[in-house]
């Protein structure tokens, strides 16, 4: 038996197509990262800008220079005499002890130390001690003697005589420091000064009362900009 093919019988006769690998394609979508929200960023940056600010304000309190701090530790009163006549004369002594503290960081060279004392906002005498070196948060005591003899009181005889006459007699001591402050490679000039006033009994040549209190410097000079020229 004979078979006759498609061709044959006028059949058009196509190919099956060649089988072909499947593609798989997988579409992804972007990825977007979840931000914080702003107020927490504000937060942040307003929580470092306070803490760079408290940083500075405590190294600015700490390393900016004070004066030092001076206090009268001890006024004794040696003697004192007054000598009726048409002029008055005075001869009086006091030791003093002073001390003188450094309350900065650094170093402090102070000049010398002037003792004064005045009558009636008058001075009549003063007396200077040599400088000394004080280091960072140190401390030092200082005695000086004051002494006036035969002085005339020229002025205010009248209130003299007043206070000859109540048995006591008021004095003003003022007690004054200078020196520089050693800042890394500068000398920043400073200045501490107190002030006693003094109530002397003639009778039993002792003080009957005392009181001291540290005197504000006023600053105007050493924030000039020569100041560095002047300390040099």
């Amino acid at each position: 038996m004979i078979m006759a093919s498609k061709q044959e019988y006028g059949i058009p006769y196509t190919p099956l197509p060649s089988s072909q690998p499947s593609q798989t394609v997988i579409v992804l979508t972007p990825y977007r990262r979840h931000r914080r929200p702003s107020f927490l960023r504000s937060l942040r940056c307003s929580i470092l800008f306070t803490a760079a600010i408290l940083l500075l304000s405590a190294a600015a309190y700490f390393l900016y220079p004070s004066d030092p701090e001076i206090n009268v530790s001890r006024i004794q009163l040696n003697h004192i005499r007054v000598l009726d006549s048409f002029k008055p004369t005075l001869d009086l002594s006091f030791s003093l002890t002073i001390k003188v503290r450094n309350r900065d960081v650094f170093s402090l060279d102070y000049d010398s130390l002037v003792v004064s004392i005045g009558y009636r906002g008058r001075e009549l005498g003063l007396v200077k001690s040599r400088g000394g070196h004080l280091r960072a948060r140190d401390s030092s005591y200082i005695n000086a003697t004051l002494e006036l003899d035969g002085l005339e009181v020229v002025h205010d005889v009248i209130y003299l005589i007043g206070d000859l006459a109540k048995g006591v007699i008021p004095f003003d001591t003022i007690a004054q420091v200078k020196g520089d402050l050693g800042l890394l490679l500068f000398q920043i000039p400073i200045q501490g000064k107190v002030s006693c006033e003094v109530f002397v009994n003639i009778n039993n040549q002792k003080i009957s009362h005392q009181d001291c209190h540290r005197k504000v410097v006023e600053k105007a000079d050493y924030m000039s900009p020569l100041w560095f020229c002047n300390a040099q």
